[in-house]
């Protein structure tokens, strides 16, 4: 892929975040979600690329665009894999609160994971524990191993998990642990991300989070050098028939880096739309201004650009025809 892709892309998350960021505290995640998404599809046609969203919004039937196998970019330049989420946390900006921001990666054709709409059981982990750790391991062996590899004790460690109901045990086993929780009311991507920068203070990601989103997250560590390692989640018959029809002749089988993007080159890009771990928000100016926070990276260079663009918002005429 053409180095300067990762330029062109950043320019794709920055729209989509331009357009959900009126919605922020609305409580309207629907619409918010929308705005992004018609955003980024719109954006998407000036990249150059002949891009098959790989994971996206849903199946044909369910998404309007930025459905899974939908063609976009020029339709000139290098085959490639899509995966997206246009919005990435839509009940945080209905609600107001942080870690919201607008995701894309792009690998060449083939590279990416057609992880289906299910539950991932995952570990993530920064640069330092990459290639030390095993989800197969229980909790417990994990933290021995992550303190011992950082060296810490395993009560100085601090673990990153979403706030749900379906984590009361492994909740229960990491308290009893004595480690540091640092709680996540949403936002997948950006919590499995969190452990490879080191001012965001977190050491490890755990729990289950959706399969898309263990993904992209992979996309982001690949080119940070940390590390994700998820199982899918399958919960019924028509879930595991998914998983089979996608490619994964076992459902449960321990899935790795090379696994969920492949061996080659990819780019990730993201643009926040409210503050989090690492990017800032999008933030209104006067004079129909914006200020954005990107950083989009590339894989084969280990390159990490943080982006601060200010935008004058008359000039964005694609993001004028949407609000109309």
């Amino acid at each position: 892929m053409e180095r300067e892709l990762a330029l062109e892309i950043v320019r794709v998350t920055e729209l989509a975040a331009l357009a959900a960021a009126p919605w922020m505290g609305r409580g309207d995640k629907h619409h918010a979600d929308e705005a992004a998404t018609n955003a980024m599809r719109g954006m998407l046609d000036s990249v150059s690329i002949r891009g098959t969203v790989v994971i996206g919004e849903g199946e044909m039937d369910e998404a309007p665009m930025l459905y899974i196998g939908e063609q976009v970019g020029s339709l000139q330049g290098p085959e490639v894999d899509v995966a997206v989420d246009p919005l990435e946390g839509t009940e945080l900006v209905a609600r107001g609160l942080n870690n919201a921001m607008a995701v894309i990666a792009v690998a060449p054709r083939g590279g990416l994971l057609h992880a289906p709409d299910m539950y991932m059981e995952k570990l993530a982990v920064g640069p330092a524990l990459a290639g030390k750790l095993s989800l197969d391991d229980p909790i417990r062996t994990t933290l021995e191993k992550a303190a011992l590899v950082l060296h810490k004790q395993v009560s100085d460690l601090t673990v990153m998990i979403l706030d749900r109901e379906r984590h009361a045990d492994l909740i229960r086993s990491l308290r009893e642990a004595g480690v540091r929780i640092k709680f996540l009311s949403d936002g997948d991507v950006a919590g499995a991300i969190a452990p490879a920068f080191a001012e965001a203070g977190i050491d490890l990601y755990v729990g289950s989070g959706g399969a898309p989103e263990g993904v992209l997250a992979a996309a982001a560590l690949q080119c940070l050098g940390g590390e994700i390692q998820g199982r899918l989640m399958p919960g019924n018959e028509e879930q595991e028939r998914r998983c089979m029809e996608m490619g994964l002749a076992d459902p449960h089988r321990l899935l790795r880096m090379e696994d969920m993007i492949g061996r080659e080159d990819v780019i990730f890009a993201a643009t926040g739309v409210t503050p989090g771990e690492f990017l800032g928000g999008v933030t209104m100016l006067p004079d129909q201004r914006a200020e954005t926070h990107s950083i989009v990276m590339r894989a084969r260079t280990r390159t990490i650009r943080f982006i601060k663009t200010l935008h004058h918002l008359p000039n964005k005429p694609l993001l004028s025809k949407l609000k109309a």
